[in-house]
């Protein structure tokens, strides 16, 4: 596949300690839950695959953490606010308990995220390239029956892990620090779809500016026969293509989750940010 049209990209260069309970954690992981909720519910036996699944947990209190400043502007105010709509309640009642019900000192990636809430009879694999970080995201992780953790390529391991029948989720969370990464995403996907047509995913991007987001959902549309929603949110101005000035999920082929997404997405980027703004749409499969 050839990616035409795609804007010079800058890489993000992203060490998840530094970032972990920022803004674009607090839409991901609040929209995750409220996705897992919906496919939980009801419904026979579910396989999540993470694809760059992290640490699995995070120390707030850290040097990483406390250097960039990004958890106090993000969790720690989310944990005081009163006005959060209620979509948010399953990730505060996360933190919570991880932290004990006091100060925010401990953040769970992804992997805890979804390793708490998977029924019995769900499976979940866990993809992380690093090594370092694979081990401890293995020790996060320990004791969480139907989990197991990979060090390895998470596209390539996607791939190969993907049941071709039953009901599957698919988490793509890269760190974009390579310049293939938008066209990988793209072709695991196909991959995916073409090897069980009913998969699911549920796709987080940075947004810097809107060319190379417009370029990524093109692309899309063009592999991938399904349906398409696409949630923004903005923070800042996207004046300086340099930043991430704020991030953007795409759920494929999963349910119709517009109204949370436009309430998650709406309230982080008023109650969190300055000057920027919020979306949700869908594209046609």
């Amino acid at each position: 596949m050839v990616c035409a049209g795609r804007v010079p990209e800058v890489r993000l260069n992203y060490r998840h300690a530094f970032h972990a309970g920022n803004f674009a954690d607090l839409v991901k992981h609040a929209a995750l839950l409220r996705l897992l909720a919906e496919l939980t519910r009801a419904g026979g036996p579910l396989s999540v695959i993470d694809t760059h699944a992290g640490r699995g947990l995070y120390d707030l209190a850290g040097e990483e953490a406390r250097k960039s400043g990004e958890a106090a502007a993000g969790i720690v105010k989310l944990m005081a606010a009163a006005d959060a709509p209620a979509e948010f309640a399953p990730l505060t009642r996360a933190v919570a308990a991880l932290n004990g019900g006091g100060a925010v000192r401990r953040y769970p990636g992804s992997p805890r995220v979804i390793a708490e809430v998977l029924r019995p009879g769900d499976r979940y694999v866990a993809c992380e390239l690093r090594a370092e970080e694979h081990a401890a995201l293995r020790q996060a992780l320990k004791g969480n029956d139907g989990v197991r953790t990979l060090n390895a390529d998470g596209y390539e391991a996607a791939v190969r892990e993907c049941p071709a029948s039953g009901r599957v989720l698919l988490l793509i969370d890269p760190p974009f620090e390579k310049p293939d990464d938008y066209d990988r995403i793209v072709e695991t996907l196909v991959a995916i779809r073409r090897k069980n047509a009913g998969a699911q995913a549920l796709v987080w991007l940075p947004i810097k500016d809107l060319e190379t987001l417009d370029a990524f959902l093109r692309d899309l549309e063009d592999e991938v026969d399904a349906p398409l929603l696409v949630a923004e949110c903005r923070v800042k101005p996207l004046s300086d293509p340099m930043k991430m000035n704020g991030c953007a999920l795409v759920l494929v082929g999963g349910p119709d989750l517009a109204e949370p997404l436009a309430a998650i997405c709406g309230w982080v980027a008023q109650a969190l940010g300055s000057g920027g703004g919020s979306r949700v749409y869908a594209l046609p499969a």
